[in-house]
């Protein structure tokens, strides 16, 4: 029993890991039709902010959940302005540009911080399930995951600006014959979509370590996950996918090893994108976000 209850609640946190990390992806590419290719270096960028502050002596909850999302956002809203509003429409140039600024990025970082990994400490203790030692903050990461997704649902599907934000990528003309600015949705989006990204690295640091070059993990299970969801519905999408992901890598990965449970997702991946073309939303989800 106590090894099952260690199972469920390790595929929950995967769950939530890549549901976490795909959030601002989610957001840029599934309404906008941006690929981002800097999106790992924005999740690296929240863990690097976190460890700064924790070095600096600032509460590191404070941190996680309101410096990081601030800085990224930041930076997404200097990438935009500087970048991305000239390229839309021509997704090989942004995926050029943005693939430059990931290397721009993590030379920035590596200057900064050295090549060395480095952890955050984690602000949650472990507790004892059974005889089996469970950490503690992993819980935490499921929940603020749950939380994200809701807030973010709520938001698109409930409020104005959510109406808006949809109605933008659905049809510019319309959006701007109602008085609306489609360029300055689309800078409000791909900010926004920075900032979850920020947080994610910021809430992740502590549970995952740092390195420069750790963008590159973070990106390959978000784009699976965002792309095998669909653009048809950003969220429900997206987390039908995480959901899918995260429960075959760590099922397999108890069953094996962890390295065949990330060649279990990417077979996964690889089944869907050819039985579902469109990814799930387009299937089964298309008239929800």
């Amino acid at each position: 029993m106590d090894y099952a209850a260690v199972v469920v609640l390790e595929i929950l946190y995967m769950i939530a890991f890549i549901a976490l990390i795909s959030a601002g992806l989610a957001i840029v590419f599934g309404m906008m039709r941006v690929i981002n290719l800097a999106h790992g270096e924005f999740v690296m960028l929240g863990g690097y902010t976190t460890l700064a502050c924790d070095r600096a002596g600032i509460n590191i909850w404070f941190a996680m959940l309101v410096i990081a999302p601030l800085v990224v956002a930041l930076v997404g809203l200097l990438v935009e302005r500087l970048v991305i509003r000239f390229l839309y429409g021509r997704m090989i140039d942004t995926m050029l540009a943005t693939w430059g600024l990931s290397l721009l990025l993590i030379g920035v970082v590596t200057l900064i911080f050295g090549s060395s990994a480095v952890s955050v400490p984690a602000p949650i203790p472990g507790y004892q399930l059974g005889t089996y030692q469970m950490g503690g903050y992993n819980l935490f990461i499921i929940a603020i995951s749950v939380a994200l997704y809701v807030a973010v649902w709520l938001v698109l599907r409930y409020t104005r600006i959510g109406l808006v934000a949809r109605g933008a990528m659905q049809s510019p003309e319309v959006a701007s014959s109602l008085g609306y600015n489609p360029r300055m949705v689309y800078m409000v989006t791909f900010t926004v979509g920075a900032a979850l990204s920020g947080l994610a690295g910021g809430v992740l640091a502590p549970l995952t370590g740092l390195l420069p070059s750790s963008g590159g993990a973070y990106i390959a299970k978000a784009f699976i996950s965002v792309i095998s969801g669909g653009v048809g519905a950003v969220i429900t999408g997206t987390l039908a996918s995480s959901t899918l992901y995260g429960a075959i890598s760590q099922i397999v990965s108890f069953a094996s090893t962890p390295v065949i449970g990330e060649l279990a997702m990417l077979a996964l991946a690889i089944i869907l994108l050819r039985l579902m073309p469109q990814g799930i939303s387009g299937r089964f989800f298309r008239d929800s976000q």
